[in-house]
């Protein structure tokens, strides 16, 4: 059977013109520490829209022209895949403001490299800043989870 349940859910690094992109320092029990903003797509609603919507409530952007550069996921417990859609961009307006999810602010690449990141934030890290690497993939090999960028 070709056919499976997902997740559908989305990230955005946005960046300045003075090198330093929008953090989201996570308050999650599961997945906390620094990240970018996003969330999950609702149903029938599209990518593009999933992620301008989701910046928006977390940091109070409106971006523009988010542009796909690649793909997280894995398998879950219950056969069910996770994905998460990969999108940059320097096109925002708006006033930044902090929500629920965590404090929002602006630092380097470095800066945030040696900061508190979120589980496996360094290497997800690649997919957005390298032009030969679009994906990032759990997998389970001998009980254990590991994963592969690609």
């Amino acid at each position: 059977m070709r056919a499976e349940v997902v997740t559908l859910t989305n990230m955005c690094m946005i960046y300045n013109d003075k090198g330093q992109v929008l953090v989201q320092d996570r308050v999650d029990a599961k997945w906390g520490g620094l990240t970018f903003p996003g969330g999950h797509v609702e149903k029938g609603e599209s990518f593009v829209d999933s992620v301008i919507r989701e910046v928006y409530e977390e940091t109070g952007l409106t971006i523009r022209s988010p542009r796909i550069c690649g793909t997280k996921d894995w398998e879950r417990e219950d056969g069910s895949r996770y994905l998460v859609l990969l999108y940059k961009t320097d096109q925002f307006s708006g006033n930044l403001r902090a929500s629920e999810e965590g404090d929002v602010r602006w630092m380097t690449l470095e800066e945030m490299k040696h900061g508190n990141l979120a589980e496996d934030m360094l290497d997800l890290l690649k997919v957005f800043t390298e032009d030969d690497v679009s994906e990032f993939h759990y997998v389970r090999e001998n009980g254990e989870w590991t994963y592969v960028l690609k």
